[in-house]
C-alpha cells in the first residue's frame, strides 16, 4: 500500500469529508456539517488534518482549542474523526491523532479532549489505544422541544 499524507484540512475538502461520514453513519449528512468543515479548514490555530491516499481523502480529524471552558485551562478537543470505510483498520485514524496530538504538544497543550458515546465500543477502544482515558467532565444534556 502506498504511504498515507497528511495534510491541513483545505474548503475543498468538505465533499470528500461529507462523504466519509455519510459513508460510516448510514445515512445523509446534515447541510451544516460541510459549513462547519469548510469554518474549521479557515481557522489557523486548529489542527484540522486529512489524510490522502494516491491524491484521493481517505480519513479527516477536526479539533479546536479551548480557551475558557469551566475553569479549565486551555486545552484542546477533538470534535470529530473519520476514516473512509473502505480504508479502516489501516492506522490512518491512528496517524491522524498522532499529527492532531504533536501539534498540540508543540502549542504548549497539556490536555486534549474528545467525547464518545458510551456505547461506541469501536471509537471507545481506538482513544485508548491512543492513550485516552476518562476525565473529570460529565456530559450534561438538556433536550428542547
Amino acid at each position: 500500500m502506498d504511504k498515507v499524507q497528511i495534510r491541513n484540512l483545505e474548503k475543498n475538502d468538505a465533499d470528500e469529508i461529507s462523504r466519509i461520514y455519510a459513508a460510516i453513519t448510514m445515512k445523509p449528512v446534515d447541510p451544516g456539517f460541510k459549513r462547519v468543515v469548510e469554518e474549521h479548514s479557515q481557522r489557523d490555530d486548529e489542527a484540522c488534518f486529512v489524510a490522502e491516499l494516491n491524491g484521493k481523502v481517505v480519513g479527516f480529524m477536526i479539533s479546536y482549542i479551548l480557551t475558557a471552558g469551566f475553569g479549565m485551562p486551555k486545552s484542546a478537543w477533538i470534535a470529530t474523526l473519520g476514516v473512509d470505510p473502505n480504508f479502516m483498520g489501516q492506522d490512518i485514524g491512528a496517524t491522524l491523532a498522532e499529527e492532531i496530538l504533536n501539534y498540540y504538544k508543540a502549542q504548549g497543550v497539556e490536555n486534549v479532549y474528545t467525547s464518545v458515546r458510551w456505547d461506541s465500543t469501536d471509537l471507545l477502544s481506538f482513544f485508548k489505544t491512543l492513550g485516552f482515558d476518562r476525565s473529570n467532565f460529565i456530559n450534561l444534556r438538556k433536550v428542547l422541544k
